[in-house]
């Protein structure tokens, strides 16, 4: 299938698909006689592999690090598992800073509930922050 339909498929762009086969991401595509890439349902389980670990945070240098890992004929379960168990751990700390600073935006809404501009101190920037 050509670039445009395997885009589709993937649920990605063809801009995406030529960057993740430059990237090393997929393998290279064979080309029909008038120089059409032409992907198959392995590039697209590929693409899928790629979407799916994009979407659980993995940065594209783990990305690459699980398929190599997989082509050396090794199960990749163990190396996915720990990087899993990192990005948890970095979303939880993500999640815990956005609460800190949920509660300093509720603290300053408190702060000026009811303050009319023209009780603002001049010269200062902004003293309910």
């Amino acid at each position: 299938m050509r670039i445009r339909e395997a885009a589709a498929a993937a649920g990605m762009t063809a801009k995406a698909l030529r960057f993740y086969e430059g990237r090393g991401l997929l393998p290279p595509t064979r080309r029909s006689a008038n120089g059409y890439r032409d992907f198959d349902e392995g590039a697209l389980r590929r693409l899928d592999f790629i979407r799916r670990s994009r979407e659980a945070g993995l940065s594209l240098e783990q990305v690459k690090d699980i398929i190599d890992v997989s082509e050396s004929g090794d199960a990749p379960c163990a190396h996915v598992s720990e990087l899993l168990a990192r990005r948890l751990s970095e979303v939880e700390a993500q999640l815990a800073h956005l609460a800190e600073v949920r509660a300093s935006i509720l603290a300053g809404q408190e702060r000026m509930a009811g303050v009319r501009p023209e009780q603002c101190r001049l010269g200062e920037i902004c003293s309910y922050l």
